[in-house]
């Protein structure tokens, strides 16, 4: 029996000096020890990041929400730049600001008013036109039809088949029930455009008092660089309107004195639709433009239309290399593919918006880039300007041999003589 202390528990004996104590047991593991415990950092880790999914899922939310109105402003923005220099000036010599920037808006209202108000006379005066004389049309279809394939058809029938027909009635329906949807569209429109002139008029009317709070937030050095690359989108994006107005104006002026000479009707507004479209629209935007024209003057002859084609196609040369790099080298002077690509990219980032605003905003970004970029001096190399360096051809090497034998045949001649 194992010997026992008072209390009548086991005595432990201390083993004696240098020998190794018998090893227990392990003890034994019930699941609460540290290893098991979770870390006290990963319920919080877990917290935030569940709390950064939920926010950036909100902000995600809201910003597809708030798209049209931020491309509203964004639309506001560069219409406030492309006044700004007007405004300025105005500005300058003692008028408000606030009055000034009324007076320009207003004045581009009236051209943009007076614009759309020309090219809707003309399709409602051509769809007239076409309601008019579509009986004349008819009847010509029928004898045609009649004479050919020896039929007895008449208008009346068919006017009566078309009214009782099951495909006019079902398009009558659809279209009572689509005026309401287009009612929605035309009001949805006109309050976008509220809210961009009103985005634009603050933007330009205050555009001291936007560019000093914006300003109050950075340091000296940093407020330097906006003040310069603002100063550089109102340049750019000015320069670019203007020079684009510029270039409306002359190319309005040569295809109405074309479509005047022709007699082709509705010259006047033909005009004016060629000379905007194909100056706000790059590259692409003349041929565009140049369809309706041609459309309308095949109705008059077919001959007339192809007069309008050369004319087009010749006037684009034309433009492209004389009258647009004299009036945009100062403004907006991008390589033409460079503007092609912005016009595509901006596109597809932003629709009919990017197409508009992506010339100045890439013009804008080079200029502040060029202020920036060092630049070196180009070595006099003939690979600069095109010319690749060739080997000699077998003629070129002939030649040269041929000249080393003549000269050391005169040369033994003389040590002859």
């Amino acid at each position: 029996m194992a010997p026992t202390d008072e209390t009548g528990q086991v005595a432990r004996h201390t083993p004696p000096l240098g020998a190794t104590p018998p090893t227990g047991p392990p003890p034994a593991d019930d699941g609460a020890g540290q290893g098991a415990r979770m870390p006290r950092w990963l319920p919080r880790a877990m917290v935030l990041a569940l709390a950064l999914i939920g926010v950036f899922q909100l902000g995600l939310w809201a910003f597809h929400q708030l798209i049209g109105l931020l491309l509203n402003i964004l639309i506001a923005f560069f219409l406030a730049l492309a006044i700004e220099p007007a405004v300025s000036r105005m500005s300058a010599r003692g008028m408000r600001r606030g009055l000034a920037t009324f007076l320009v808006s207003f004045g581009l209202l009236i051209v943009v008013a007076g614009f759309f108000t020309l090219l809707g006379s003309m399709l409602a005066g051509q769809i007239i036109k076409m309601i008019e004389g579509f009986p004349e049309y008819l009847d010509s279809v029928i004898n045609w039809v009649n004479t050919t394939f020896h039929t007895d058809l008449r208008r009346v029938d068919i006017q009566e088949g078309l009214l009782h027909s099951e495909w006019l009635r079902k398009y009558a329906q659809n279209s009572a029930a689509g005026v309401l949807d287009v009612s929605t569209q035309v009001l949805g429109g006109l309050f976008r455009l509220l809210t961009i002139a009103l985005f634009s008029f603050y933007f330009a009317a205050d555009g001291p008092r936007l560019r000093r709070a914006l300003c109050s937030v950075l340091p000296p050095a940093r407020q330097a660089e906006v003040l310069r690359a603002w100063e550089i989108a109102v340049d750019k994006t000015g320069g670019y309107l203007y020079s684009r107005g510029l270039m409306a104006l002359i190319s309005g002026v040569a295809h109405y004195v074309l479509l005047e000479a022709l007699g082709i009707p509705y010259a006047p507004v033909l005009a004016v639709w060629v000379g905007v479209v194909s100056q706000f629209l790059p590259t692409i935007g003349t041929y565009l433009a140049g369809a309706l024209p041609m459309l309308i003057a095949f109705t008059v002859s077919p001959l007339y239309a192809l007069w309008v084609l050369i004319f087009v196609v010749v006037y684009q040369q034309f433009e492209n290399y004389m009258l647009q790099p004299k009036l945009t080298s100062k403004t907006v002077d991008i390589h033409p593919a460079v503007a092609f690509g912005s016009v595509i990219a901006g596109t597809a980032l932003l629709g009919a918006v990017g197409a508009l605003i992506a010339i100045p905003a890439v013009a804008t970004l080079q200029a502040f880039l060029g202020a920036y970029v060092k630049r070196y001096d180009v070595t006099d190399d003939p690979r600069v300007h095109g010319h690749r360096e060739r080997g000699e051809g077998p003629l070129t090497r002939a030649r040269r041999l041929w000249g080393r034998v003549r000269h050391r045949r005169d040369g033994s001649r003389d040590e002859s003589g």
